[in-house]
Formats: C-alpha cells, structure tokens, sequence
C-alpha cells in the first residue's frame, strides 16, 4: 500500500459508472464520485467506465477500469500481453500521436502553471522509432515459490512484484527475449534467492549484463554463466557489492575472453564515447541521435565560443560541442563520469575541452573554471533539475541556454526564474519521444538573452 492511502481491497465498494474528462500527468483517467476525484487506471479521456476503487486517500481515489461503455477514438489495443500489470508502460492503450498530445498538454501545463510563462513557442516532437527502442533496462529478479520458478522482468504497477512477462516489446530487437532468457537461467543457479537484478546496457558492438549476487558465485554457477555467455554472446558482469565491486566475469574465469568495450557512435559528428555498464546513459539511441544533434544547432554555435556544458556525464553533449567551438568545459558532480569523459575526449583526438568535477549544488561562482566568460551554456540535469544553478547562470550571462529536460515540472521552474529573473526569453520548446508509451516527458528548451 503507498503511504498516505488506504487499502480497500478486503472491502472493496460497489463498481461505478464515471465518465472520464481529462488525464492526469501520468495518463490516468479523471472522474469524479461524490464531489470527490477519482483516478482511474487505464481509462482515456471521453470514455464511459465501469470501474472499482482499489485505494482512498484524502484527496482523491485510485481506481482500475472493469470494462469500457464508451471507447475514446484514441484507444488501441496495448501491443504487450501484461499491459496493465506491468509497470514499465502506461499508455499502450492510447494512439501514438496521441500519447504526444498528451505529453505536450502536460508540458504546457507546467510551464503556465509552475514557471507561470505566458509565451510558449512549442516545436514539433523530436521523433524516433515507438517500439523496440530501449537499450537500457534493470530488471528485477525473484523466486516466486507459489509459480515454482523464478521471474525476470520488470515490477508490477504500484506494487513490489515481478510481473510474469516472457518478452518485452520496447526493449531493442536483440533484448526483447532476454526476460525469459535470463529467468531460465537464473532457475537453475544456485544463488537465485540472493540475485535481485540484472541491469542490461545494449551498447554498439556488445551487451552487457550485471547480475547483482548478494552471495560469493558457487562455481557451478559460475560455470552456468560462462556457458551462458558462450551461448548468447552477452558479456557477463557481477556486483556483489557498490559500484567498485563491478567486474567481469572474464576476470574471474580464463574461459572467457575480456569484454568487448561498451561505446556508442554519434555519426553525425564522427564521435566514439565509451562506457561503463553503471555509467549513465539515455535509453534510446535513436532520440539521443536526434536530440544531441537538434541541441548542437539550437545553441548556433560559432567557431569563437567558449561553451560551458553543466551536468555533462560522459561527454554525450560535450564532445559534439567541441567540434564546434573555441573550447568546452564540461562540469559533472561524480568523478568517474568526468574521468570517462577526458577519457573520450582524448580518445577522439580533441583537445579544446576540459572536464571538472563539482557539486552543482554548492557552486558559487568563484571557482577557477568560471573566471572566463561563456557564450553559451548547455543544461541536462536530472529530474530534480538545475534550480542551483539559476542565479549563476543570471551572473555569466551567455547569449543562449539549451536545457535538457526529463521532468517537466523542475523545467518549468527553472524556465521561470530564467525569464522572470535573469533576462531570457523563451524561444523554442520541444518534446523527444525518449519515452514511448511511458508517461516521463524528455523536453529540449531553448533561450536567449535580452538584456
């Protein structure tokens, strides 16, 4: 049960009757029962539906659709047999360019409502492929002694379990089996109780699997997972702890050659960027592509600019930057990310860039990397956003911001206190579609200087 709500499982209410008339940010249908709102799990906006409260809370109920008296024209049949009760997707029953649609309202929304923006220049979608398009995933692994066997895949919807899925229609083609693969083989290891997850990275020459084993790997079941690996061409790796616990199975069996780098190519500007499987990376190559290249041209880079890029991992934007300008300097707050970084730039022969690492949060100006003046500045914060680095933004001054955006609110915030504090306009607002079928919005915004 989520905190603040009250299960009404053991005394479940009669079924209503409620027409939905809007959706909430995460693509739940609206209705309203008693004056009080309710929040219906896989129902569209226009529809007529039966449906069970299953959660009350203070404000409003959750609720699940028994069945649709009146189908919104946007409605489709979900392409995956456990829509509904897994939770990696939550609008496979809405219509593509409806799921845009939405997702735009939702953006909007925030910007009028949050960042409290009057002029919103919206552009169309930033487009990719709408299935088979993640190459990033962790899965969650559990013996299940009432199925008596174990399962692979992802969590069910507002719950602990594992959903039962067999394949999964928005990993890349290569992966979209590895659910039951992996759970086959995890079945008959002997660590399958101690084995929480797999996180899986789909990189451009190899896979790699990170089996998180809570226990020291027997060695039949390491012997399990060298045939594995022989077998599918994955390249196995274990954490049995944090992050520096990370290593290849090849470390530890001499039947295994070393793993094939992870990396990924940005065509477009001739660039190679390595990896580690815990780094970082956006799930949906295709989009990335799309987005470094759409934000690269926003920024209208000149062969004089000095470009400063906050929050810049590996280099994803920083080295495509670099092509571009005078000099880069990418800020990042953990060292391994900017270590990968100068790894790559060095690798890709450029040396007009430089990599620091900082805590964006304490910033204060001062530092000896912010001395030089910046023409232009480009954000990809995570969800909590760049609220932090608002006012120092106000003191450099560039000429143009490019924000990346996965969390509409935080954006929103950020934008506000942009134009309302520090003299930008908002000149270009875009969605990419990073997320089909999800209800997590990636958004692109650009701004320029008016005083």
């Amino acid at each position: 049960m989520a905190p603040g709500g009250t299960d009404v499982a053991k005394r479940r209410p009669e079924p209503q009757v409620g027409e939905i008339v809007d959706l909430t940010h995460d693509g739940r249908g609206v209705t309203a029962l008693g004056g009080k709102r309710v929040f219906v799990h896989d129902a569209l906006a226009g529809e007529v539906v039966n449906y069970q409260v299953v959660k009350r809370r203070r404000n409003y109920d959750e609720a699940v659709v028994l069945d649709v008296a009146s189908r919104a024209a946007e409605r489709v049949e979900p392409r995956c047999p456990v829509f509904g009760v897994c939770g990696g997707c939550t609008l496979q029953h809405l219509e593509h360019e409806a799921q845009l649609a939405h997702k735009q309202r939702v953006l909007i929304e925030n910007l009028r409502r949050i960042g409290e923006l009057s002029e919103i220049p919206l552009s169309k979608p930033i487009r990719g492929p709408v299935w088979q398009y993640r190459r990033r995933a962790r899965l969650g692994v559990k013996q299940v002694f009432g199925k008596g066997r174990v399962l692979v895949g992802f969590r069910e919807r507002s719950k602990p379990y594992i959903a039962d899925m067999q394949a999964c229609a928005v990993l890349e083609p290569a992966l979209e089996r590895l659910p039951h693969e992996l759970a086959t083989l995890i079945d008959t290891m002997d660590a399958k109780a101690r084995l929480p997850q797999v996180e899986v990275t789909a990189a451009d020459r190899t896979t790699a699997l990170v089996f998180r084993i809570l226990d020291p790997l027997t060695g039949a079941d390491r012997d399990r997972l060298v045939a594995f690996q022989q077998a599918h061409g994955y390249d196995v790796w274990l954490q049995t702890g944090g992050p520096d616990t990370l290593a290849p199975l090849a470390a530890i069996d001499e039947r295994l050659d070393s793993p094939q780098p992870l990396d990924y190519r940005l065509d477009a500007f001739d660039l190679t960027l390595a990896f580690q499987p815990n780094d970082f990376i956006q799930i949906n190559r295709q989009i990335n592509d799309r987005l470094v290249a759409e934000a690269i041209d926003a920024l209208q880079i000149a062969p004089t600019h000095r470009v400063l890029d906050l929050f810049c991992g590996i280099g994803n934007f920083t080295l495509p930057i670099a092509t571009r300008a005078a000099h880069v300097v990418g800020v990042e707050g953990a060292a391994a990310l900017t270590d990968r970084a100068r790894d790559n730039a060095r690798d890709n022969s450029l040396d007009n860039v430089e990599f620091v690492t900082a805590d964006l949060e304490t910033v204060d100006g001062t530092e000896a990397w912010l001395q030089t003046p910046f023409d232009r500045v480009l954000l990809d914060p995570a969800r909590a956003g760049a609220g932090a680095m608002m006012p120092l933004l106000g003191k450099i001054q560039p000429g143009r911001i490019v924000y990346v955006s996965c969390h509409p609110g935080t954006l929103a915030r950020d934008l506000g206190a942009l134009v309302a504090n520090f003299g930008y306009r908002l000149t270009d607002i875009r969605i990419a579609d990073m997320f089909p079928h999800t209800a997590h919005v990636e958004t692109l915004a650009v701004l320029e200087r008016t005083r």
